[in-house]
């Protein structure tokens, strides 16, 4: 094969795939469309991180759907103790990065000051950041389900709704997490079991090193998430203080409600029976 043909196969030449086309940047970039008149300066910006928050949220469920599925085994080759578990580890880690972007990401959006988004913020009522469908996807599958959530929501479209119900339907990181206790011969059908059999683990690390690994990885995927919780009311206060939310919530008050949420209590109990 000769070095021009070695290029057209790679889509370097004959117009067969660019990097614009691959990333579909023509839909990505067209995206961003302002609601105020005259269009404010910083609509933009606030579009464009919620935009990036979307799609990272969709990477993360991306990623915590795979962990979950290598800690029950799935399809994959069984390993010692259940599924893949290297793999939900090296997941999780990756999970943990992402999730520290998202906390960094709270900076730029600072950057805008509260007379900046009073320009435009009432355009965008009666939208809210409650309406996340993704973030309520990962809460569910991180082990937070809150069906009432389904019956606060309005605006749903069908397809969003079925996704949620799936979610609290299906297996969640928490409910992976006890199969791979029980896969080494560990009790955990009740709190008290799986409380036990954690004492057992932090005590034998040796023998049960990849589950207690897998025990960090949980928890500090959630100190992460409430890292990011915290952070995003603290942003919401100093942008509109005591203002309710534009979707009718009653805004940084509904967000600090949620700063004590912990998608695995008992590993956090954990600390204070060692």
């Amino acid at each position: 094969m000769s070095e021009t043909e070695s290029f057209v196969s790679f889509g370097e030449q004959g117009a067969q795939l660019t990097y614009g086309s691959y990333l579909r940047l023509g839909q990505l970039l067209d995206a961003q469309h302002l609601e105020s008149e005259p269009p404010a300066h910083d609509e933009l910006l606030f579009i464009t991180i919620h935009q990036v928050y979307e799609l990272w949220f969709k990477q993360l469920l991306h990623e915590v759907t795979a962990a979950r599925e290598a800690m029950l085994g799935g399809d994959s080759p069984q390993s010692e103790g259940g599924g893949r578990l290297w793999w939900a580890q090296h997941l999780l880690t990756r999970v943990h990065v992402i999730e520290r972007v998202l906390v960094q990401q709270v900076d730029v959006l600072e950057t805008m000051t509260p007379q900046d988004f009073l320009e435009f913020r009432q355009r965008l009522a009666p939208a809210s950041g409650f309406q996340s469908v993704q973030f309520r996807e990962l809460e569910f599958l991180s082990g937070a389900k809150d069906p009432a959530y389904l019956r606060r929501f309005r605006g749903l479209t069908d397809a969003e709704e079925a996704r949620l119900a799936e979610r609290l339907e299906e297996p969640s990181l928490w409910d992976a997490f006890l199969a791979v206790l029980r896969s080494f011969g560990l009790a955990a059908e009740t709190d008290a079991d799986v409380s036990a059999s954690m004492r057992t683990v932090a005590h034998d690390r040796d023998r049960y090193a990849v589950v207690w690994a897998l025990a960090e990885a949980l928890l500090q995927h959630d100190e992460l998430a409430a890292n990011w919780r915290a952070r995003h009311v603290v942003m919401v206060e100093r942008m509109i203080g005591a203002k309710s939310g534009t979707g009718g919530s009653t805004g940084a008050t509904y967000l600090r409600s949620r700063l004590p949420l912990q998608y695995y209590p008992l590993l956090w109990e954990l600390r204070s029976k060692l």
